[in-house]
């Protein structure tokens, strides 16, 4: 008896076609049960009987009757009761939250704490949770708390508490500012000082000792703040470590010449320091070297943004990209941005453009995209190529091109039976998704050897007698 692949199986779970007694089928071979949860055509009966088998894929579900919910609330595994938690709805019963509010697992309430569905009072209450996991989660992730629960947070007892109260990083925007009164407290308080350096009166705050304190943290976060001495951003210039250094490069008060060398040692390769420094800290600062490129590529500048004619032909693509993000680029500037060697720069003229985006200009924008971070965007997301581009695609030398020839809704059978047949793997899985493939061709994309196309395939058009076969051979 053949065993269906794994990924097949989650394609027919996935499947929004899929008949009622298939359904019935998968969920009685207990398998997938995370795909088959997310389903919003689910039957009590088949509800029924997933929980007994996974309750807490059922509890992330989104589609879930109340009645259900209101079952799995008192679920006795925490993970359930931290999924309903995850995928409350809008409308969510008050008495649910009320419930979790005072669950006896910290986790729930941890989840509770993180929630923007969490009803104002219930969050606010959890300021004074007994778990200070709780009330760190509350810190971070609730950024635009009420002042006095704020208060409560930066003086929590319990020092991870405010250390998440007053961090240099929080889970959401904006991100808060501690009250004037409290920030010489937070500076005293190692745990604080960095998230309070870039919001300290220089008047009356020793600026020197700051700017050489052991904490990365602190002095990065020293040199954001507006009223730094030009003295002192001169010695942070010079800071070892990069992400240090980059943070003054983005200051509006740097000058040009002193951008230009930060920029280069920034950007240029990384110089090992000399034998008189430990291995641990040239590991790391081999490690900042490396990280600095990702901060780098997502700098913003604010200040170039708003102001952006004089840096239009700046040396620097992060200051000619935040040029190009400005919403009132005369057309002719614009223009000059779009045709930028620097690709990120060009997408950023693209995104404010109030015109549309011509088809050369797309897709040499797609062509030349390499984002610094993995991701699933890209430029033809955002820039739709036409129909005669996305044909002429199929036959591309490079297959991330070919991925976007399946697009066409209408692609000719032949140029479909070339893509489903590619070499490259992400090419056929892009052409399992078409819904102009036919039952032959899907046949085969199901046996294809890659899991990922085999899931693909398992799609709306694939006909149910084809499924239905498949699951008999398997004795499912």
């Amino acid at each position: 008896m053949p065993d269906l692949p794994y990924e097949l199986l989650a394609g027919l779970a996935e499947n929004p076609a899929l008949p009622a007694d298939l359904v019935d089928r998968l969920v009685a071979a207990r398998h997938r049960a995370h795909e088959l949860a997310k389903r919003p055509d689910l039957t009590e009966a088949q509800l029924d009987a997933l929980i007994a088998h996974d309750a807490h894929a059922v509890a992330l579900s989104r589609h879930l009757p109340k009645p259900v919910r209101r079952r799995l609330a008192a679920h006795p595994d925490p993970s359930v009761r931290t999924a309903l938690v995850i995928s409350a709805a809008p409308d969510e019963d008050p008495d649910l939250f009320e419930r979790f509010a005072t669950d006896p697992a910290p986790k729930v309430r941890k989840q509770l704490a993180q929630s923007d569905r969490t009803p104002t009072d219930l969050r606010a209450g959890l300021a004074h949770d007994p778990d200070p996991d709780v009330r760190a989660a509350l810190a971070q992730w609730w950024t635009t708390a009420p002042e006095p629960v704020r208060r409560t947070l930066l003086t929590d007892p319990e020092g991870s508490v405010r250390a998440a109260a007053c961090a240099t990083y929080f889970r959401r925007l904006p991100h808060p500012v501690p009250p004037a009164d409290l920030v010489p407290a937070l500076l005293a308080d190692p745990l604080t000082r960095a998230g309070a350096a870039a919001h300290c009166d220089p008047a009356t705050t020793d600026l020197e000792r700051l700017a050489t304190d052991p904490d990365p943290d602190v002095r990065r976060a020293l040199a954001t703040h507006p009223g730094l001495p030009a003295a002192l951003r001169g010695r942070l210039a010079a800071d070892p470590l990069a992400r240090i250094r980059l943070v003054v490069l983005a200051r509006p008060d740097t000058p040009a010449a002193e951008r230009a060398a930060l920029h280069d040692s920034i950007t240029g390769p990384f110089e090992p320091p000399g034998e008189d420094v430990d291995e641990e800290t040239a590991f790391e600062l081999e490690m900042d070297h490396i990280g600095v490129g990702i901060e780098l590529w997502m700098l913003q500048l604010p200040w170039v943004t708003a102001d952006p004619l004089p840096h239009l032909d700046s040396p620097h693509p992060v200051f000619r990209r935040a040029a190009a993000a400005s919403p009132d680029l005369p057309a002719e500037a614009r223009a000059r941005l779009l045709a930028d060697p620097d690709n990120e720069v060009a997408l950023a003229a693209a995104a404010g453009s109030p015109d549309p985006i011509d088809p050369v200009t797309a897709e040499r924008l797609d062509r030349e995209h390499r984002p610094v971070k993995r991701m699933r965007w890209r430029p033809a997301d955002a820039y739709p190529l036409p129909v005669e581009t996305l044909r002429r695609l199929a036959d591309d030398p490079a297959p991330r091109m070919r991925l976007l020839a399946p697009r066409d809704p209408d692609l000719p059978a032949d140029l479909l039976e070339r893509l489903a047949g590619d070499p490259e793997e992400r090419v056929r899985r892009a052409a399992a998704s078409h819904p102009a493939l036919t039952p032959a061709l899907l046949r085969a994309l199901l046996d294809d050897p890659s899991p990922s196309v085999q899931r693909a395939a398992a799609n709306p058009a694939l006909p149910a007698d084809e499924i239905r076969a498949r699951l008999d051979a398997a004795g499912l």
